[in-house]
């Protein structure tokens, strides 16, 4: 009976953290309708005026990028701002054949009169943050915007951002990331739908009440005085962007989100690089819960909701912890639903927070519409989209939650940078890529076990109880035992 009683608080208690994050949710949700019903009337620099136009410094971050370095090069150097106020700063720590390629498009870029400069350290430490933090040391600019080498600005896009610093107060400008490859596989394709409702639904419904954003790594720009009031950046977490937002905005600077302007960029197409980008991710995001929680929590200039919706931001990646756990437990709650008559009321309580995921759905539909329209096709893709979105989701659940708990627990680790592969279209292919991993880790097996065992959650429906089975949880074991199987199979197979 004790073991019972555990299972029953721990389960339950999950199942409260992730209802409190989908109510969340749902408020932004409504902070975005609302958002979007209002013009913005923000002040803007007159760029045709050339005494308004501020010196800005684009940053590349890069290492080993031998596939993608001349298409982010020849990209940048389109950039259409005056010569005479903008410079390029390459800031590579490469350590393969990428550099000296590298070296010799950047000499012939110089010969066009675009000041870019290769600016190489002696060593990688503290990793992007170290390189961006390093490269702010020389930077001429006033403005400091950033982009990772997936990511292909358009022509006009300083044109349509740096406008927006005629406030003093904005720290950071922001924009949406686009997908070049959005169609090219069912695995980008839901990285595709979770990006849209984070860079639609969270980035707009926080940013428009004045709650913490997050500065996204790349396809923005910082004030450099932001930067560095802000403490500059720092490599103490994996994700140095996260850290450096809450920092900055805790010092009262603004952060102006635009959803309007799209940086389209490149999604990993192969699990091995998704699972490395969402490892670092997920982990960064625990890791800066631990060093920002008190900050915020005994900061006095922020409203409770701005807290309450702060820490929950923080808490994002933690929710897969809380998943998994509901997931694993899903299976003993069942045999014990089905051997306690007397508990039969709190299962009927227990049945409501069933509405989390009524509350995702709603939430989700409302940006998927946007760019798909609400037709009933669409809606039918919808449903199918969501599905495979939420079993890909939990199939990544184990993953995640063991970063999520090494980032709690302060584990250190290295900062993997996610492999990119020039996939522009259905005809490209990442085989042969030579950063991909050749080894498969022991989490892979433990994702096969956990298959076999939603199989047997859904073989207990037909077996519990003595009424002809329980088949009240039989689709969220179906769902689990699917996203656990693609996850495990494409992590065997997708390699180079």
């Amino acid at each position: 009976m004790i073991l019972e009683t555990i299972i029953i608080i721990v389960y339950s208690t999950a199942l409260i953290l992730i209802f409190m994050y989908a109510l969340a949710q749902l408020n932004l949700l409504f902070n975005y309708l609302s958002a979007k019903k209002k013009r913005d009337n923000s002040p803007k620099f007159d760029l045709s005026n050339p005494s308004e136009v501020p010196f800005v410094t684009i940053q590349l971050p890069v290492y080993n990028e031998l596939y993608v370095m001349e298409r982010l090069l020849d990209n940048i150097s389109k950039i259409d701002y005056p010569k005479n106020k903008l410079e390029i700063q390459v800031l590579d720590d490469s350590t393969d054949e990428s550099f000296d390629t590298t070296a010799a498009h950047i000499k012939a870029l110089q010969q066009t009169g675009l000041d870019i400069k290769h600016v190489v350290r002696e060593d990688r430490k503290n990793f992007k943050a170290g390189a961006l933090k390093e490269g702010l040391k020389v930077a001429k600019g006033e403005f400091i915007a950033i982009f990772d080498a997936d990511f292909l600005p358009q022509k006009d896009w300083l044109q349509r951002t740096i406008p927006f610093f005629k406030d003093a107060d904005v720290g950071v400008v922001q924009t949406r990331w686009g997908h070049i490859n959005r169609d090219y596989s069912v695995l980008t394709k839901i990285q595709a739908f979770a990006l849209d409702a984070h860079f639609s639904l969270e980035q707009v419904g926080r940013n428009s009440k004045g709650h913490f954003i997050n500065f996204n790594g790349t396809a923005g720009i910082w004030r450099k005085e932001c930067i560095i009031d802000a403490g500059n950046w720092e490599g103490d977490t994996l994700t140095e962007d996260l850290d450096l937002s809450y920092r900055a905005q805790l010092k009262n600077w603004k952060f102006k989100y635009l959803e309007d302007v799209e940086t389209p960029a490149e999604l990993p197409v192969v699990i091995s690089a998704a699972r490395s980008q969402q490892f670092r991710w997920n982990k960064g995001g625990a890791e800066n819960f631990r060093k920002m929680l008190w900050k915020v929590l005994k900061n006095q200039n922020i409203s409770a909701k701005t807290k309450v919706h702060g820490l929950l931001h923080l808490l994002n990646s933690t929710m897969f912890l809380n998943v998994l756990i509901v997931a694993i437990l899903s299976i003993p709650m069942l045999y014990i639903k089905n051997q306690n008559e007397h508990l039969k009321m709190y299962f009927l309580v227990m049945s409501f927070f069933v509405i989390s995921t009524l509350i995702f759905f709603i939430c989700y539909w409302f940006m998927f519409k946007k760019s798909y329209g609400s037709s009933i096709k669409s809606f039918a893709q919808y449903i199918a989209m969501f599905i495979t979105f939420f079993s890909i989701a939990m199939g990544f659940s184990l993953h995640n939650s063991i970063a999520v708990i090494e980032g709690h627990l302060g584990k250190r680790s290295d900062f993997i940078r996610t492999p990119k592969f020039n996939i522009n279209s259905l005809k490209d292919s990442w085989k042969g890529n030579k950063y991909l991993k050749k080894n498969i880790s022991l989490n892979v097996i433990f994702e096969g076990i956990l298959m076999i065992y939603f199989a047997f959650g859904m073989y207990s429906a037909f077996v519990v109880g003595d009424q002809g089975g329980d088949f009240g949880l039989f689709p969220f074991h179906l769902m689990l035992f699917l996203g656990f199987g693609y996850v495990f199979f494409k992590s065997l197979t997708s390699k180079a």
